[in-house]
């Protein structure tokens, strides 16, 4: 009996009860309409040239693209110097009108969906606070900060915290990107076939 009582104490406190907000469907449309496109200047292709206070410089491609249902699906890659893809990340974006925030869960090789954060336009800045390598002995927070958004550029800095938030390291990653193509849609179920 005592097991039982000890497995469900353990049980009972990885359950977090959440307290959803009372958000109206007018308000959650209105929320909608205004977020919807926050991250479209990410679609498309682009390069980048990065610099990190761990790994130096280097450069990649980003790709995004739209889904149907309004989320932001898409791939960082770093390239090496035969320009051979060394390292992936996914990245899906879903925006969340009854917490009025973007969510972004991070993949890439074996570690789960376990790289959450959320994100918030704000003006003409996208931040975002994501942790990743969750499933590593050394996972970090990292405050991201898109910027000087153009049609055809934008700027990225990363601070990183190895501590929790105690203390942080800033501009840990900058990132300049270009466009290399533009926008593309994809479509997950191609029409149905006429009869």
């Amino acid at each position: 009996m005592r097991v039982i009582a000890l497995l469900l104490s353990v049980l009972a406190s990885f359950v977090q009860q959440k307290t959803v907000p009372k958000v109206t469907e007018k308000e959650i449309d209105a929320r909608v309409a205004a977020h919807k496109s926050d991250f479209d200047y990410l679609l498309g292709q682009w390069t980048f040239d990065a610099v990190s206070k761990r790994y130096g410089k280097f450069e990649g491609l980003w790709s995004a693209v739209k889904l149907p249902g309004g989320q932001v699906m898409d791939e960082y890659a770093i390239r090496g110097d035969k320009g051979e893809k060394m390292y992936a990340s996914t990245t899906i974006r879903a925006y969340n009108a009854v917490l009025d925030q973007w969510e972004l869960v991070g993949m890439d090789g074996g570690n789960g969906l376990n790289d959450m954060g959320t994100g918030r336009r704000d003006g003409g800045e996208v931040h975002i606070e994501q942790t990743f390598g969750v499933m590593s002995q050394t996972p970090a927070t990292w405050r991201i900060r898109y910027f000087n958004i153009k049609a055809d550029s934008f700027s990225w800095r990363a601070d990183v915290s190895n501590d929790g938030g105690k203390t942080w390291t800033k501009d840990f990653q900058t990132i300049e990107a270009k466009r290399a193509a533009a926008p593309r849609t994809v479509e997950i179920f191609p029409p149905a076939p006429k009869r």
